[in-house]
């Protein structure tokens, strides 16, 4: 299968005094669903704006190659890159409750998009965003459209946002936990919808979630974030059956699984938080928290590849990371 997203070497800086993402690499393959995953503050919404160019004032990007569908967007000017963004590759920013504009109604909005990137006229805009609210479950969109989006639920509101990042059919769509603000049942929905779309249109799908149920239902391949870093990489079933890096059997032993913990059992946790990385950094990030770190767990972190799709980054080896026992937080 080929790729049809590949970063290289992707870091980020905000003021030189934050190294927020440092060094990644990850492709994404087409009509594949490839999840970002880690706790808050490990810099995957980062990586996000930083693959859009839309990083906030004072944040600068470096990479030796962002391509999509083999062509290098990092070195596009300001406005190659705004024809890019919304027409080929779209976002689902993670809040629907203020992702969209409250002076403009939703079909305003809507329309926007193909009229700027494809020049369609408004009735033709109009007729496309009604379409595409009725592909994304939304009911009586013709009236939907003179709706501000005050007047919508969180759960409608992202269904506009989905049904917005469709406009222009994009070979790629980036969803930055498109699920945190809205109820459980309607998490399920919007995720049963991005799958179903993804399979009929063909989609990419960039997931970024720090849900590992989210990540075991709907992943094909999972990278896991740290500190900036990508820790861990690996087809999805693998990862759940041979997690390697202390991080990611940390973060396992912290979900709670039907039918194998026992009545009153903990749930795992990782001690401490987050750090923030300097630029220049050295070491293993993720030491301060982590049950096997030692002395040279400050140098150079190795690499390895216990398989060709699995890659980790730690001093321990293959055998001695299978060996542990509940990782990171045991």
């Amino acid at each position: 299968m080929s790729n049809l997203l590949e970063v290289d070497n992707l870091s980020v800086e905000f003021g030189g005094h934050t190294a927020a993402v440092r060094g990644i690499s990850f492709r994404v393959a087409k009509s594949e669903t490839h999840c970002l995953v880690g706790e808050s503050g490990c810099g995957k919404s980062v990586t996000a704006l930083a693959i859009m160019n839309l990083l906030a004032r004072g944040g600068r990007r470096a990479a030796d190659r962002i391509a999509l569908a083999g062509q290098d967007i990092s070195r596009l000017d300001d406005k190659a890159m705004a024809r890019v963004r919304g027409s080929r590759m779209a976002m689902i920013f993670q809040e629907p409750m203020t992702s969209l504009n409250p002076a403009y109604t939703v079909g305003s909005q809507m329309a926007e998009v193909l009229r700027r990137h494809r020049g369609a006229t408004r009735l033709a805009a109009l007729e496309r965003a009604v379409e595409l609210m009725g592909r994304v479950g939304i009911t009586a969109p013709e009236l939907r459209l003179g709706q501000f989006p005050h007047q919508l639920s969180g759960g409608l509101r992202q269904r506009v946002m989905i049904a917005m990042s469709l406009m222009c059919d994009p070979e790629l769509l980036i969803a930055d936990e498109p699920t945190t603000a809205l109820d459980v049942t309607v998490q399920a929905q919007i995720l049963r919808l991005l799958a179903g779309l993804q399979s009929e249109l063909g989609l990419a799908l960039l997931l970024i979630t720090h849900d590992l149920g989210i990540v075991a239902r709907v992943a094909s391949r999972v990278s896991v974030m740290y500190a900036g870093e990508i820790v861990e990489s690996a087809p999805t079933t693998e990862l759940f059956r041979r997690p390697m890096h202390p991080y990611t059997c940390g973060l396992l032993s912290c979900v709670p699984v039907p039918g194998r913990m026992r009545e009153g059992e903990l749930l795992g946790s990782i001690p401490g938080v987050v750090p923030t990385i300097q630029p220049g950094f050295r070491g293993c990030a993720f030491r301060s928290r982590c049950q096997h770190a030692a002395p040279e767990c400050e140098g150079p972190v190795p690499r390895h590849a216990p398989s060709p799709e699995h890659a980790y980054l730690c001093r321990l080896q293959p055998a001695a990371a299978r060996d542990s026992t509940g990782g990171a937080g045991a």
